[in-house]
């Protein structure tokens, strides 16, 4: 009788509770299982987007497999294949003489979709249910990844049909990450918010290992699998997303701890006692429906525009490795050796080996110091060397090769993972908001949005520029938004430091 009077438990955990004699389940257990399956929901997000890093070099170059009698569509013709099988110098029009460029068009149509459908979903996913909202985004997102493959199976060569998937599957995966760090935030306290989610956010490298290892190994049977198998798991994870995904405490008849303790006189007290002033003694999900804040007072919380436009440039970085990582490996000979395509696939892993612990690291140092600003720009100047390192030495040798990608990661995926998480999570339930729990969305959708945007300039400017300039030029880009990042937060790390030394001041004995 329980379940029926609580909101929106999702059929799944009907059925469970029904099998438990009616009895809600701990808190504790909840909140494990929410953990567990946004970890599962994003890091089938980012497996989703792996794919066109892996096929880059196969559609830009290497052979393809094309069975006799297929019908090919090239150039404005049809011609039958004649020969089983035959070999194609890649696949038309990411073949020809500029084919870096489209390749990296490609990536802007799917990132730059991605960014602006990222400040438009954080708005809407502050006004409607979350569950049902990643639930068609997922499915979606999974379709079009799905239909960019099928073009291998169809013979599809007009550019524009690939422009038009990304398009939507961009549009499509913004639905997921204002999303999921909302919920995440409704079940998580901030007493250790940026190891918890330190953690938690190696769903990012997660998913991009397993998106490269699924994409890798389908290339053998042709590059379509690639798309369609991650795009068939996005729509598998949507409707687990569906059965399973509890959004907030209050849906399943339990209270957040941070709101029980409200007037003990924690450092965010004044924020509790608002939202227990708001549920009155209303049964627990009955409480007052909040306003959600609006789009241009989110940008006014301090710290917001410092930290969005520090991660433009950290996810231009970021995303540049993401999408033309395995090309790069490949077109670059380790020991005087070119790799294959798939072993570049399964070599670029290890740049996301180490973002996990480099995303670890930070969130721990951040709960420990409470100086994020400080953490983030430190981890941000430190990967320029890496990166130099990595450029000029990583080919001389293998083992340093795997050294320095390693290390590269684990300073450039640092501040991206503490970024978009923890700080996200602290700013949208900042002190000035009273309250408001609302915002978390809008003010999540407006930090990763803006890095958004750098990560769709990133991978486009890095096939624009190594068709002119080669790789060199594209690594000095990278050096000068690292540094740029790092700068854009030096006036809160000030703040951090005279709160630091203003402690110390008043630790000393008299």
């Amino acid at each position: 009788m329980r379940s029926r009077q609580l909101k929106n438990v999702p059929p799944g955990l009907e059925i469970l509770q029904a099998c438990n004699s009616g009895r809600k389940f701990s808190y504790n257990w909840y909140k494990g299982s929410v953990l567990i399956l946004t970890f599962l929901c994003y890091m089938g997000y980012h497996a989703a987007r792996k794919p066109p890093s892996i096929v880059k070099s196969i559609l830009r170059g290497s052979t393809t497999t094309v069975q006799k009698g297929r019908l090919l569509l090239a150039d404005g013709g049809l011609a039958i294949a004649a020969s089983d099988p035959t070999t194609l110098n890649g696949w038309s029009p990411f073949n020809g003489d500029n084919g870096q460029t489209l390749l990296g068009q490609i990536d802007l149509a799917f990132l730059g979709t991605y960014a602006i459908g990222m400040f438009f979903a954080g708005h809407l996913g502050d006004r409607v249910d979350l569950r049902l909202f990643l639930t068609a985004g997922m499915v979606l997102s999974g379709i079009f990844t799905s239909l960019f493959g099928m073009g291998y199976f169809w013979d599809m060569h007009i550019f524009s049909y690939y422009v038009m998937v990304s398009i939507m599957a961009g549009l499509f995966q913004s639905t997921g990450w204002p999303s999921v760090v909302s919920i995440v935030a409704n079940w998580s306290g901030k007493g250790k918010r940026g190891l918890i989610m330190g953690i938690w956010n190696a769903h990012t490298s997660v998913g991009n290992i397993l998106g490269t290892v699924v994409a890798a190994a389908m290339l053998s049977k042709g590059w379509g699998y690639s798309f369609v198998v991650p795009g068939f798991l996005m729509i598998a994870l949507g409707m687990l997303m569906y059965i399973g995904l509890v959004v907030q405490p209050s849906d399943v008849g339990h209270v957040n701890p941070d709101d029980k303790q409200a007037t003990g006189g924690n450092r965010h007290g004044d924020e509790d006692v608002t939202l227990l002033k708001e549920s009155g003694k209303e049964a627990p999900g009955k409480e007052k429906e909040v306003e959600s804040i609006h789009f241009m007072d989110a940008w006014r919380i301090p710290g917001v525009t410092a930290f969005a436009f520090c991660l433009f440039f950290s996810k231009l970085i970021a995303y540049t490795f993401l999408y033309w990582l395995p090309y790069y490996i490949k077109s670059t000979p380790i020991e005087g050796r070119k790799l294959s395509a798939k072993e570049a696939g399964d070599l670029s892993v290890l740049f996301d080996v180490g973002g996990v612990a480099g995303g670890v690291l930070a969130g721990h140092l951040s709960d420990k110091s409470g100086a994020s600003a400080s953490v983030a720009t430190a981890f941000t100047l430190l990967s320029v060397p890496c990166l130099y390192l990595y450029r000029t030495a990583g080919h001389t040798s293998f083992a340093l090769n795997v050294a320095l990608m390693m290390a590269s990661g684990f300073f450039v995926n640092g501040p991206y993972a503490l970024i978009t998480t923890a700080v996200s999570a602290d700013l949208g339930t900042h002190d000035s908001l009273q309250g408001n729990a609302k915002a978390l969305a809008t003010v999540s959708a407006i930090i990763d949005g803006m890095g958004s945007v750098g990560a769709a300039l990133g991978p486009m400017l890095t096939g624009f520029i190594s068709d002119r300039g080669g790789f060199d030029l594209v690594f000095v880009m990278l050096y000068t938004s690292a540094v740029t990042a790092g700068l854009l937060l030096v006036k809160l790390v000030i703040k951090e430091l005279a709160v630091f030394r203003g402690k110390s001041a008043v630790a000393k004995p008299m």
